[in-house]
């Protein structure tokens, strides 16, 4: 599920994410969310940066700006270790700020919006880059704030427009980054890989060209490019060694040539180090391919523990509770999960998990509106088409079936460790094998 959550935010992700969740990366006095924005600053760099700011602000405790940045940089913090128990603390600075100056601190919304963003909050964050636009109307970290959130409340049209004015405001990576996930989710996918080539030019720093390799490597993988995706991956972690969204790209390929034991050792490194509910349900899939089905339910385990901990602080993600509910075996708390999330936005990706719930369920004619829905905006990745085959095939709709799961294989037959064979399987028995 990798629009699902791992860029629920690209993805998720801007998330997915959390994060799997959303993505946040914010440089002095930017900040911006969602499934297309470049890596966050490391540990030792941002810890130094929380250190300078608060240095600042207890020499000028008035500065407003001050406590603005200081709200972005706990952010960044929280992205890069996975740790929202710093989102109170950004919402204290951010909120400081604008005690201090009302009128006229968009910069104190945004980092508010962006915190919104990462909480899966999309309609406030909606909200508060509108708020910070009325301040600045050429604000571009406020689009990309603002482009974000459209994205992800589904809103395909407004995100758009949201994008372009970045690109018009300040034309960069941030901007070229979020613009290619924008055209990926219409299905453009060389068009995409154009811009996401295009942000790489733009790239500043080491980290930045490794954000940028990756998504090429997604990209690549989500074609079934398996050369192509290694070799960009490869060269992410050779521009950041600590990428764990490049480790995690590599280990996908990994277990797509059959090396399965470097598959594991790469994510059993990954989770360690950014143990999202995203990745600990990826690491748990190939365990339990491995035959280690107890190690598996660790995993699940503590993608539970890392859910709870994001809802406590502030957070609320049903759609991550809905991928948990589905790799547990818990079809109907999937269902209810799912279709809550669906009440708050309209995001392709939501659509895909209700629908994968419902069939789960037993319930193939309300699950293949929403399957439908999935692809209605014109992005058709292998996951959904195998969704939709096997929905199809359910309710005995055999040609459609075997047109949707051939198309699965032929647009990337590696897109999951389990449910590749499935498709596999089932499009042999309907006498249309590849």
């Amino acid at each position: 599920m990798r629009r699902t959550l791992t860029r629920l935010a690209l993805a998720a992700a801007l998330a997915a994410a959390v994060l799997a969740v959303a993505g946040i990366a914010i440089r002095p006095h930017t900040v911006s969310s969602g499934p297309a924005v470049p890596v966050a600053q490391p540990v030792d760099v941002l810890a130094d940066r929380v250190a300078r700011a608060q240095q600042r602000l207890r020499d000028v405790p008035g500065d407003w700006s001050g406590w603005a940045t200081l709200g972005a940089t706990y952010l960044e913090q929280a992205r890069v270790t996975a740790d929202p128990a710093l989102y109170p603390q950004a919402e204290q600075a951010a909120r400081k700020s604008l005690r201090l100056r009302k009128d006229g601190n968009g910069g104190a919304l945004v980092v508010l919006g962006a915190l919104a963003n990462a909480r899966h909050d999309f309609a406030t964050a909606r909200d508060q880059a509108r708020a910070a636009l009325r301040i600045d109307e050429a604000d571009a970290d406020a689009y990309g704030v603002l482009a974000d959130a459209l994205t992800q409340l589904g809103d395909g049209a407004g995100a758009t427009g949201a994008v372009q004015r970045m690109l018009d405001t300040r034309p960069g990576l941030a901007a070229y980054a979020r613009a290619s996930y924008d055209l990926e989710l219409r299905g453009k996918i060389p068009e995409a890989t154009g811009l996401m080539r295009r942000a790489l030019d733009d790239a500043v720093d080491p980290h930045d060209a490794a954000f940028c390799h990756t998504q090429l490597g997604d990209l690549a993988f989500g074609r079934g490019d398996l050369p192509a995706a290694a070799g960009e991956y490869a060269a992410a972690i050779a521009a950041d060694p600590a990428s764990v969204a490049a480790q995690r790209g590599r280990a996908r390929v990994r277990a797509a040539q059959g090396d399965l034991p470097g598959a594991l050792t790469d994510y059993a490194d990954l989770t360690a180090r950014l143990p999202g509910p995203s990745y600990l349900i990826e690491y748990a899939e190939l365990l339990n391919v491995a035959g280690r089905p107890a190690q598996a339910d660790e995993q699940l385990a503590l993608a539970s523990a890392a859910q709870q901990l994001f809802t406590a602080n502030g957070g609320r993600d049903d759609l991550a509770t809905a991928a948990l509910a589905l790799a547990q075996g818990r079809a109907a708390d999937a269902v209810k999960a799912a279709r809550a999330e669906w009440t708050r936005r309209h995001h392709p990706d939501v659509a895909d998990t209700l629908a994968w719930s419902l069939h789960a369920a037993g319930h193939d004619a309300e699950a293949l509106t929403y399957a439908k829905q999935a692809i209605a905006g014109g992005a058709h990745p292998a996951t959904y088409a195998y969704h939709l085959g096997m929905i199809n095939l359910s309710l005995g709709h055999r040609s459609e079936a075997r047109a949707e799961l051939r198309r699965a294989l032929d647009t990337n037959p590696y897109f999951s460790p389990v449910d590749g064979s499935n498709a596999r399987r089932a499009l042999a028995a309907l006498g249309g094998a590849r």
